[in-house]
C-alpha cells in the first residue's frame, strides 16, 4: 500500500522566505533526531544493518558540526548530513527560512541593444547554436539571446524600454558551460546548462524555451520527431500520441494522486484504440513518483498472467497515524474512491490499537489476477531514466511481470522499501522533516533503495535522450 503523495524533495525551488530569523541549531538537531528514531519506518532497519556503534560515531561527529554551525544554511547542511546516514532517498530536511545574507553576484555592465537591428541580424542566421529569438511560458513572453565573444546573454524583450533585463548569461569556462539566472528580487543562481533540440532549448527540468527565430529547414521527419522529444521531456499533463499505424506513445509526467482523472480519462476514451495496436510505449521518465493508486487502469491493459507484490507494513507512533487520517481531509487525496477511504479509516484503528509496532498494511504477498488477457498490444516498452523513484518503480515491478513488458532506459533512483513519505515542520517553523511511514517486507531479499531498478535494454550515452522515444519505437516494431 503505497497510497500517500510523494512530496518532491527540490531545495532550489522549495518556497522559502528570504528574512533574518534565529536559529538554535542544536534545539533543531536533537528535536529532528528525536522525530526521525521514533517516527521512521526505516531507522532500525539501518541501526540493525550498520551497528549502534557506527551510529553513535555518526552522531558525535555530527554534533560537533551542529554545535559550529552559525546561521540556517549551515544547520541545513549539518542536519542534511545527520540525515544521509539512513538512505538518499525519501528523506530529507528542508529550510524554510534563510538569513539575509551577501551572496556573491555576477556583476554585468549597464547593457543596451538596438533591438530593430538584433531581430534583423537573426532572421538572416543560417548557424545553430543558442542566438535567437525564443518563447517560454505561454508563448507571450519573448526572449533574445545574443552572442558576446564565447558567451552568451539572454534578455526579455520589450520595446519600451532601453535597457533590457537580462535574464541570464551563458559563460564558458575551458570546456565547461555556466548558466547563472538573474530574478527580480533574489540573488543569481545556476540553473541547468541548456541543450539544443532542434527548434527548441531545453534548461534541464527548469524550464523550456521554443525558436521564434531564425526558423530552421528541418525535413518533416525531423520536425516531427523534435515535437515529440519536446513534449515527452516538457509535458505536465498525460497524453497520448499516435507515432505510427502499429504504436500508441502514452507519456505519464507524474503518478502523483492530481493526474489519475487525466490518466483515467485517456485510457477510457482510447482503449479500443489501445487494445487493436500492436505496441504500446509508456513514457514515465523524470516522474518522481506518486501513488500506485494513480495507475491502477493502466495495468489490464498490459497483463498477461497473475501479478505477485510484496506488502509494507507501517511503523504505528501517535504522529504516524494522525499522517494517515489527515489524508481523509486533504484535498490532496480526494481522487481516492469511497472503498479506499473506507480502508484507510479502518486501518487507522488497527493501528491505533498497535502503538509502537509496525503493522501490516494488506497481506504478505498479494497476487493480483484477471480473467481477460488482451491479445493488442502485443509489444509494451517502459521508459524510465534515473529520476524514477517510489511509485514510479512499484509501477516497473509489476509491469515487468507481464510476459509483453521491457523496461528501456537507465538505472531507477532507488528509493522503494522505505516508502509513504510524510512531513512535519520543527517547533521554531525553521525546518521540514521529511521521513517515511512504511517499510516493505522485500527487504533485505529483493532490494531497491540505493540500487535501483535494472532496464531489459540499457539506453547508453551514445543515444541521446531526446531521443529514447525514436530508439524504442524502432526496436519494438523491428
Amino acid at each position: 500500500m503505497r497510497f500517500f503523495l510523494i512530496i518532491t524533495i527540490t531545495f532550489l525551488f522549495y518556497p522559502i522566505h528570504a528574512q533574518k530569523k534565529t536559529c538554535n541549531c542544536k534545539e533543531n538537531y536533537e528535536w529532528t533526531k528525536k522525530t526521525f528514531e521514533k517516527n521512521d519506518a526505516g531507522f532500525q532497519y539501518i541501526i540493525d544493518k550498520k551497528g549502534q556503534e557506527t551510529y553513535n560515531n555518526h552522531n558525535q561527529l555530527v554534533l560537533k558540526k551542529v554545535k559550529a554551525a552559525k546561521n540556517i544554511t549551515e544547520c541545513t547542511e549539518a542536519l542534511d548530513n545527520w540525515l544521509k546516514f539512513f538512505r538518499s532517498g525519501h528523506i530529507g530536511i528542508i529550510p524554510l527560512t534563510i538569513e539575509t545574507q551577501k551572496l556573491q553576484k555576477k556583476k554585468l555592465r549597464k547593457w543596451t541593444i538596438n533591438l530593430p537591428q538584433f531581430e534583423k541580424y537573426i532572421s538572416k542566421k543560417t548557424e545553430v547554436d543558442y542566438e535567437g529569438i525564443w518563447s517560454f511560458g505561454s508563448g507571450n513572453t519573448k526572449i533574445g539571446i545574443k552572442k558576446e565573444g564565447e558567451n552568451y546573454i539572454a534578455f526579455q524583450i520589450d520595446t519600451t524600454k532601453e535597457y533590457p533585463r537580462i535574464i541570464l548569461s551563458i559563460t564558458k569556462d575551458n570546456d565547461t558551460l555556466n548558466t547563472i539566472y538573474y530574478a527580480k528580487g533574489r540573488s543569481p543562481y545556476k540553473i541547468p546548462n541548456p541543450k539544443l533540440i532542434g527548434n527548441y532549448i531545453q534548461f534541464g527540468e527548469w524550464g523550456k524555451w521554443k525558436r521564434l527565430s531564425p526558423v530552421l529547414e528541418v525535413n518533416k521527419k525531423n520536425l516531427n520527431n523534435e515535437k515529440i522529444a519536446f513534449n515527452c521531456l516538457n509535458s505536465k499533463k498525460p497524453y497520448l500520441e499516435e507515432l505510427n499505424n502499429t504504436t500508441l506513445y502514452l507519456r505519464i509526467p507524474s503518478f502523483n494522486l492530481n493526474q489519475k482523472p487525466a490518466i483515467d480519462s485517456i485510457i477510457s476514451t482510447n482503449k479500443e484504440k489501445i487494445l487493436k495496436t500492436s505496441n504500446l510505449i509508456i513514457d514515465i521518465r523524470n516522474s518522481t513518483g506518486g501513488s500506485d493508486y494513480t495507475y491502477r487502469e493502466i495495468l489490464p491493459i498490459i497483463y498477461t498472467n497473475p501479478v505477485r507484490t510484496i506488502g509494507d507494513e507501517f511503523l504505528s507512533t501517535e504522529l504516524n497515524n494522525k499522517q494517515i487520517l489527515d489524508v481523509l481531509t486533504n484535498p490532496r487525496y480526494e481522487a481516492f474512491d469511497d472503498e479506499t477511504r473506507k480502508e484507510i479509516t479502518e486501518f487507522y484503528d488497527k493501528l491505533q490499537n498497535r502503538l509502537g509496532k509496525f503493522v501490516l498494511a494488506e497481506k504478505e504477498i498479494n497476487i493480483r489476477t484477471q480473467d481477460t488477457i488482451y491479445e493488442y498490444p502485443k509489444n509494451i516498452g517502459i521508459i524510465v531514466n534515473h529520476k524514477n523513484v517510489s511509485s514510479d518503480e512499484q509501477f516497473c515491478l509489476e509491469a515487468k511481470q507481464s510476459k509483453k513488458v521491457k523496461i528501456f532506459g537507465t538505472t531507477t533512483a532507488g528509493a522503494l522499501d522505505i516508502s509513504n513519505v510524510f512531513s512535519i515542520e520543527s517547533p521554531d517553523k525553521n525546518f521540514k522533516l521529511i521521513y517515511c511511514l512504511s517499510r516493505s517486507l522485500s527487504i533485505p531479499d529483493l532490494t531497491i533503495d540505493e540500487i535501483g531498478i535494472q532496464p531489459d535494454y540499457y539506453l547508453d550515452k551514445s543515444i541521446p535522450e531526446d531521443k529514447w522515444v525514436e530508439f524504442v519505437n524502432n526496436i519494438l516494431n523491428e
